[in-house]
This record gives C-alpha cells, sequence and structure tokens, in this order.
C-alpha cells in the first residue's frame, strides 16, 4: 500500500460518512467510523470486509514510517502519537498500537476551523477566561468529550481581543489558531519538545502572556504549571477528570503527603476556573455538551485548603454561584431535557446526582400538565379502614 492508497481509503470512508469522528483499523474487522460515538462499518464495497495483520502493518508503515521517533516508541511503549494529513480534505490526530501480535490504527478527524463560544453554544461566562490576567483553568473531562474544542474556543475569544503571546503545548496541534490581535506559536509533543514538563519549562523563557498545555499528565508539569500561573501568566489545561471536585483532588493527590498543606494552598490561590463537559446523545442524533462550571471565591478557596465539608461541598457552591454564571452538570442536563434536546432516561443516565435530575424533570413534567408517576389506579380500601375502628 502506498500513500496514494490510504489517502484514497480515507477519502471514501469520509465520502460515506461525512460526519465521522474517529476511524478505526483493527484486525479481524472491517474498516470502521465512529458517527456519534456509534462504530459503523465502512469501505465493504471495496472489498475490505475484514482487516489482515499485513493491511494494518501498510498502514502503520505510510503513517509512522518516516519518522524514526515514531518507530521507536512503537517499539519500545507500544504505541505512537502523531498527526496526519489528507490534502484538501482532513487533518487527523493518530494513534498506533500493538496488540497481540499486530498493529491498530485509531484516527481522531480534527475540525480545520476554529470554533468561537458563540458557535458552540458553551456557557458565556466562559467568555470572562478571555479576560483573566493570570492563574490556572482546568478544562476536564473524558477522552473524546471535546476539551480541545472548548479550549480552542476560549483561545479563539482571546485571539479576536487580546494582542498577546500565546504558546500552546500540543500532543499533537489540533487547531491551527490563524494569526489575529494575538501572535500564536503551536508547539507539538515530539516535534518541538520532547515532554510536556520540558515543553512548559522552555516556555516561561519565550516571554508568552497565555501558555496552553495539552495535558496535565504528571507531578512535573503540575508543579511548573503552578509556578507559571503564580508568576503572572495565564494557563489553560486539561485533565481526565468528571467533575470539579475530582479535579481538586486529582491535582492534591499527584503529591506527597507532606506536601500537601502547600499544594492546597498554591492551588487555592492559581485556579481561576474548573470547567468540566460531557457529551450526551441528543434527540434526533449526534450529540450535545453538558457543563459543569465552578469559578473562585473566598469559600472556593477554602474549601481547596481545608477540604470540602457538609454544607461547603463545591457541588452546593455551584449550586449557590448560578448568578455568576456557575452551573452543576445536574442543573445543566435539566435545562437540556426542558429544551426537548435529550430524553428522560439519557439525563438520569448522565447525572451526577441522580436525585435531583429526577426531581427537576418531575417539575418539568408537572408544569407541562404531564404524569409524573407510573402508579395508577390508586384508591381508598374503605373495608380495611372500617376494619381498623
Amino acid at each position: 500500500m502506498k500513500r496514494a492508497d490510504l489517502d484514497f481509503l480515507l477519502g471514501h470512508m469520509l465520502d460515506q460518512y461525512p460526519r465521522a469522528s474517529d476511524i478505526n483499523l483493527t484486525v479481524g474487522k472491517p474498516p470502521q467510523v465512529e458517527v456519534d460515538g456509534v462504530l459503523m462499518p465502512t469501505c465493504q464495497d471495496l472489498g475490505l470486509s475484514k482487516l489482515t495483520p499485513f493491511h494494518t502493518e501498510m498502514v502503520m508503515l505510510n503513517l509512522a514510517g518516516g519518522d524514526r521517533r515514531n518507530l521507536q516508541n512503537l517499539l519500545n511503549h507500544g504505541s505512537c502519537d502523531l498527526s496526519y494529513h489528507l490534502p484538501g480534505r482532513a487533518r487527523f490526530r493518530v494513534n498506533v498500537f500493538s496488540q497481540r501480535g499486530t498493529y491498530s490504527v485509531v484516527m481522531r478527524q480534527l475540525p480545520t476551523q476554529v470554533p468561537t463560544i458563540d458557535e458552540l453554544k458553551l456557557p458565556l461566562v466562559l467568555k470572562q477566561v478571555a479576560e483573566e490576567k493570570f492563574g490556572i483553568v482546568f478544562v476536564t473531562g473524558a477522552t473524546g468529550s471535546g476539551k480541545t474544542t472548548t479550549l480552542a474556543a476560549m483561545l479563539s475569544e482571546i485571539n479576536q481581543k487580546k494582542s498577546y503571546h500565546i504558546i500552546t503545548l500540543e500532543d499533537p496541534v489540533e487547531y491551527v489558531h490563524p494569526q489575529l490581535q494575538s501572535t500564536f506559536n503551536q508547539r507539538e509533543l515530539g516535534l518541538d519538545f520532547d515532554a510536556f514538563a520540558n515543553g512548559l519549562r522552555a516556555a516561561l523563557r519565550q516571554a508568552p502572556k497565555v501558555i496552553l498545555v495539552g495535558e496535565m499528565r504528571d507531578r512535573e508539569t503540575v508543579e511548573i504549571g503552578l509556578s507559571a500561573a503564580e508568576t503572572g501568566h495565564l494557563v489553560l489545561t486539561t485533565l481526565h477528570t468528571i467533575d470539579a471536585g475530582q479535579t481538586i483532588n486529582r491535582i492534591i493527590g499527584m503529591f506527597e503527603l507532606e506536601e500537601e498543606r502547600l499544594i492546597r494552598i498554591r492551588l487555592a490561590d492559581t485556579m481561576r476556573w474548573a470547567i468540566s463537559q460531557r457529551l450526551l446523545p441528543k434527540v434526533g442524533g449526534g450529540r450535545i455538551a453538558a457543563m459543569e462550571v465552578m469559578g473562585s471565591n473566598l469559600r472556593v478557596k477554602e474549601a481547596i485548603i481545608n477540604g470540602e465539608a457538609e454544607g461547603k461541598t463545591f457541588y452546593e457552591m455551584m449550586q449557590q454561584g448560578k448568578p455568576f454564571g456557575w452551573t452543576t452538570f445536574d442543573d445543566w442536563i435539566i435545562g437540556l431535557y426542558r429544551q426537548g434536546e435529550i430524553t428522560e432516561d439519557t439525563a438520569k443516565a448522565y447525572a451526577s446526582k441522580r436525585a435531583i435530575v429526577k426531581r427537576g424533570i418531575d417539575d418539568i413534567r408537572a408544569a407541562r400538565g404531564e404524569k409524573t408517576s407510573d402508579i395508577d389506579g390508586l384508591r381508598i380500601d374503605r373495608d380495611y379502614a372500617g376494619s381498623i375502628d
């Protein structure tokens, strides 16, 4: 297989499924694309009903064979990350990995247009991130939940309003930002720096105002990121955590017990926002984002330093912070149900506290004049009442 053959194959998949988000090439299965979170077979009209080890090895060589670093990572660590450009069509974030003596390939399609907060219908409070002068902002969620897209939208907001020097450290570069008001230098792991900690340490000498760190993967990166936030930089980064409380705990858990108090104080002083998101199945197909947003105030700082307590949980603080644009996942999910964007089953399945979402749904249904219970046919047992007398 030559590169032209691979490009034809990828183009054919995108022609069949224009809304594909991922491409999955695994031995023993046909080529597959992921559409709205579901894998769909493709390319069977080309006679590819089942991929062989030879097929995936040829794809691997076309993707990773031109870079010795990628081949070394694949041989030494069992996987490698890279980016791939399909001329005139798409860019991909690629992971090649070995499994049971064969190679598998997963390719995430990267949008070519940088989105805005308004286009994504994200909370307008996120525009306040563009006004932050320093500190650290966490965007968290599971893999594939849209963290990078949300970060790109916030950077786009800064790019349109501020004349800043912005350095991004990514694995790989996903959104290519135009040079508008701000000046962008986008660096890719493996090509421009060898580790996030080293890239972040070097960025402090490159006079940036804003630093995007693709992921806080280890203690060293977190420590340098906190130092950057303390010295007047705005640091935007991601974590694989599901909500604000777990984000705080994950950061603190990266450090030794004797360092906990100091890290809590540093985190309380530097954290500006903790934003989490989940992608939910949408009525009529597709997916829609649910958001959780927590900012920073004296109560949040106290909870970070001393830990959560009864009546002083991050969840309760987000509920009480509604006037400032803060929100819990549950309030956002109830809003999506009210707008008819998601079903009741979806709302309950993705809720943080199912009882709260259930109560919110019952209130909406009662306001619409709908039943809020499946119990029918209740009547008073008068005989039973008489027997008591």
